[in-house]
């Protein structure tokens, strides 16, 4: 693994909801992930649907979790430049701020942190990291920026800790320093 790499995050790209119509009476879209500069994935195309079911995953190399996963959905064409039919982020900082912590003594499907939707981000609703399984996720509907309608189911994961213990904002962040009790049960 790259010396600058602080891990692994797992990206299920896993369905879209009332995306835009960019063709006759549908669109055939189909995801963009990039991450800095440096790496860009995609998903497959889904012909003719508006509401798109991927279940993709997708993994990303982290360098650094202040830089935000850029998702943009598309409508392929055949004969000119793909339509945009919309982009949104996911900030990496809530997730990371769990992964830190010392999680192995909860209970499976435990909500260790709820995250609010608000205006500097952009989730359609409150999205929970769970302790799942020995890993955190968290699963999130983003709310597609820049177009008239259209949203995204999505989960992360990471995939190992390897170097997370890096500077983050002049502090010294270990991967798991912290005890932490359960919020509340959920159902997975």
């Amino acid at each position: 693994m790259d010396n600058n790499v602080l891990g692994l995050l797992k990206l299920r790209i896993k369905r879209g909801i009332n995306l835009a119509i960019r063709d006759s009476n549908s669109s055939d879209p189909y995801v963009v992930v990039n991450i800095g500069h440096e790496q860009k994935l995609k998903t497959r195309v889904v012909k003719n649907n508006c509401n798109p079911e991927w279940n993709e995953e997708l993994t990303l190399s982290i360098r650094d979790v202040r830089v935000p996963i850029c998702l943009t959905v598309f409508d392929k064409d055949t004969f000119f430049v793909d339509d945009k039919m919309g982009d949104a982020e996911i900030d990496l900082k809530p997730y990371t701020q769990c992964v830190k912590m010392k999680l192995d003594t909860l209970p499976n499907g435990c909500a260790i942190k709820r995250v609010q939707a608000n205006r500097t981000n952009c989730l359609a609703e409150e999205s929970s990291c769970i302790w799942k399984n020995g890993k955190v996720l968290q699963e999130m509907i983003l709310r597609l920026r820049n177009v008239e309608s259209g949203e995204l189911v999505v989960e992360i994961e990471w995939g190992g800790c390897s170097r997370l213990q890096r500077s983050i904002r002049g502090t010294n962040v270990n991967c798991y320093p912290f005890n932490i009790q359960c919020m509340n049960q959920t159902t997975l």
